[in-house]
């Protein structure tokens, strides 16, 4: 056994008296999902460590494989967040489109359908894909877009494919963190362009736009960045001459302390031959300053020298867009069109697209929360409705003049109108980022989640998965006493109950009493009584009718918001033990808490810790209980798992030979075996052995945030971030 004597504070018993305020005026919470994922995956006052994730991804490579094949089970008919799309020219009715976190797929049935194109066992985190004339593709990995409604992971490289995504090689820019996008010169396809973004993290590394003239064999910076935190965001050839290459540098950084997204770093640059050399374009355009954001460009084909841009302000809203008739040495500022201010909310970062029509440059496409568009050449503007919310890429069909393929959060969508309506969803897009989990032993076919964007779902209700609550979903649970019986959240702790399979809700936000709740909120049964509930906000609630009504059971548990390099100040974890008397809160400063009187008093076991993303109670005994930590480590030793079994006096740290990574989500099964669920996948151990071992083949590279456990069927279900739910039958 370990005891903590440093890193623990044991504070004594904590009585709650029986009548205390409960202040449910201030319903905050994380200012942003971005700052709730970049709290979560880091250590206090440390930044996100250089190649965290695929250091760890090495890690877990080197471990032994136990366990059968993952079976995965869907959505296919949801999506995510495609943040990339590309036509392959060798083939009718083929593309590719690039998921932020669940890798390359390619369509050959005109967006109907998508099969992967891209390795499992390498990063599924994508920025950018390009196709020669001859086919060969081109993917940039690691996410450009800085966390919008989730983390963003970033990548390792450029790499290339010459049989359609078959195989792959990596082709350089290593530690280009992100890619925003890849040109292709149109006059020779073995000229590739890219624009390497840099870790949204750490300064350095490969930033700028890179030149290979040979295929990606080697590479040299062409366009150089003025500071480390600066990198370029996107490049693009002048359809209309070649010989015109503009690229958009964008000035952004994540830190414990700030979340800047503009500078002084930010602006717009041409070259004129063909790349080789830049200059930074005026001529009208913002000058530059600490207030200048994201920059999104677009490039007319059919009328040369006109281009499009958008520029936001370092705060995250509209600042100012424009256009130009004489390839970028003059601009002039269009009008603010209420409808473009409001598309890009409090969040233009998230978005920096234009599309300019290849066959109409007055008909321009925009990304913002709706897909904008103008006919007038950006003079006014009509918002989009008929498409899934926040836009991230547009691609025309050269065989198909009115046929336009678009990405967004919800996956891929295909109009043969011209992008002007008559937008169908593909069908089979089985690439969604999922934050929970949720099954039952009475029907193996119910599964329901919560899905970043696309609300919580389930597989039951209809033919295929459907959400039945909206907004990004978080918490999903299912009755074991009855599987009508279902509750989902959405982010800060707004949770709903249903007693007909989610097809009503009511909602009990209301009836609990916090001043905070996180983004994912807490709302777990008790082992025994599923009518026995409880919620974490600052305080925990207990519910013993199901969920209808709630009373807090305690104090605040945390140290409120803003102390300790810990921003907000909420429960993140409850596990109830099986005495109906016991139950274990985790925080998100690093507190573990007990009470073994329903709350009646409190004492605090763990203090000082990373964000605690689970606590879980041993069947067998209430005084025993699993801790695990989130956190990418700066080559710390600081445990991930810990385990008790006298009630927190003393902790054995179980982490062993575990990637360095955070860990998500831990059940324990039968025999009492662990099952860790980490970015970097699923690991098994005995319990107390602290040996883990990769748990199950044909499990794709990607973050596992939850899992369930079903001990009647032996069971394992996961929630993936970035390629759906995945079952697998244990012993």
């Amino acid at each position: 056994m370990l005891r903590l004597a440093t890193a623990v504070a044991l504070v004594g018993t904590l009585v709650v008296p029986t009548a205390h305020p409960m202040d449910d005026d201030d319903d905050s919470g994380p200012a942003a999902p971005a700052d709730y994922s970049y709290v979560q995956k880091t250590v206090p006052g440390q930044t996100l460590p250089r190649h965290a994730y695929d250091i760890a991804a090495a890690q877990a490579h080197h471990l032994p494989t136990v366990g059968g094949a993952w079976q995965p089970l869907g959505p296919t008919n949801i999506g995510g967040r495609v943040v990339a799309l590309a036509m392959d020219p060798t083939a009718t009715d083929a593309l590719y489109a690039a998921s932020a976190s669940g890798g390359l797929w390619r369509s050959t049935d005109a967006g109907r359908t998508f099969t992967a194109a891209w390795p499992q066992d390498a990063t599924q985190a994508m920025g950018a894909v390009a196709v020669a004339p001859n086919g060969t593709v081109y993917v940039g990995t690691g996410e450009p877009n800085p966390g919008g409604g989730s983390v963003t992971y970033e990548g390792t490289g450029v790499y290339r494919s010459t049989d359609h995504g078959a195989t792959w090689r990596q082709v350089g820019l290593p530690d280009s963190g992100t890619i925003g996008a890849i040109a292709i010169d149109p006059t020779d396809p073995r000229r590739i362009l890219v624009a390497a973004n840099g870790s949204l993290y750490t300064p350095g590394g490969d930033r700028g736009v890179y030149l290979s003239s040979d295929a990606g064999s080697s590479w040299h910076k062409v366009l150089d960045v003025p500071n480390a935190f600066t990198g370029a965001v996107d490049v693009q050839f002048d359809p209309a001459d070649p010989h015109r290459v503009y690229a958009a540098l964008w000035d952004h950084r994540r830190q414990p302390d700030q979340r800047v997204y503009g500078g002084v770093g930010s602006g717009l640059y041409r070259s004129t031959d063909s790349g080789a050399t830049w200059r930074q374009l005026g001529g009208g355009l913002p000058a530059t300053g600490p207030d200048v954001g994201r920059y999104g460009f677009g490039v007319s084909a059919s009328q040369p020298g006109r281009l499009y841009a958008i520029v936001g302000t370092a705060a995250g809203a509209y600042g100012s867009a424009y256009t130009s008739a004489d390839a970028g040495n003059t601009w002039t500022r269009l009008p603010d069109d209420p409808e473009l201010v409001d598309s890009q909310s409090s969040y233009s970062w998230w978005f920096g697209k234009i599309w300019v029509d290849p066959r109409d440059a007055n008909h321009v496409q925009l990304a913002g929360v709706p897909l904008m568009t103008s006919h007038d050449g950006g003079k006014t503007w009509t918002a989009n409705d008929d498409v899934h919310s926040d836009q991230h890429a547009i691609v025309w069909d050269p065989r198909h003049p009115k046929r336009v393929y678009l990405g967004n959060d919800g996956g891929v969508y295909r109009s043969d109108s011209n992008g002007d309506g008559g937008w169908t969803h593909a069908v089979s897009e089985p690439f969604t980022q999922l934050y929970s989990v949720a099954i039952t032993a009475a029907d193996t076919s119910r599964v329901s989640g919560g899905a970043q964007d696309n609300g919580s779902l389930r597989s039951w209700g209809g033919p295929r998965f459907n959400e039945y609550f909206g907004g990004d979903g978080q918490e999903n649970l299912i009755s074991p006493a009855d599987d009508n019986t279902v509750y989902a959240c959405y982010q800060y702790g707004n949770c709903a109950r249903s007693t007909d399979g989610g097809a009503t809700t009511t909602d009990f936000t209301d009836a609990t009493t916090s001043d905070r709740r996180n983004w994912l909120t807490p709302v777990q049964f008790d082992p025994i009584n599923p009518k026995v509930m409880y919620y974490g906000g600052n305080r925990l609630n207990r519910s013993t009718d199901g969920g209808v009504t709630w009373t807090a059971i305690s104090p605040d548990l945390t140290g409120g918001p803003g102390k300790d390099d810990y921003p907000f100040g909420t429960i993140t974890t409850v596990a109830a033990a099986g005495d109906q008397h016991t139950v274990w809160v985790g925080t998100d400063d690093g507190r573990v808490w007990v009470t073994h009187d329903l709350g009646a008093s409190w004492t605090t076991v763990l203090t000082g810790q990373p964000w605690v993303t689970r606590v879980v109670a041993d069947p067998h005994s209430p005084n025993s209980a699993y801790v695990t930590l989130s956190g990418y480590r700066s080559g710390s030793a600081q445990p991930h798992v810990l385990r008790t079994t006298d009630s927190g006096g003393h902790w054995a740290d179980l982490s062993g030979n575990l990637p360095q990574a955070p860990v998500n989500t831990l059940v324990i099964g039968a025999g009492g075996i662990l099952y860790a669920g980490t970015d970097q996948g699923v690991f098994a151990s005995p319990a107390g052995s602290a040996r883990w071992a990769r748990l199950g083949r044909n499990l794709p590279l990607v973050p596992v945030d939850d899992i369930a456990y079903d001990p009647s069927h032996h069971r394992l279900v996961i929630a993936t971030f970035g390629r759906g739910f995945y079952s697998l039958t244990v012993a």
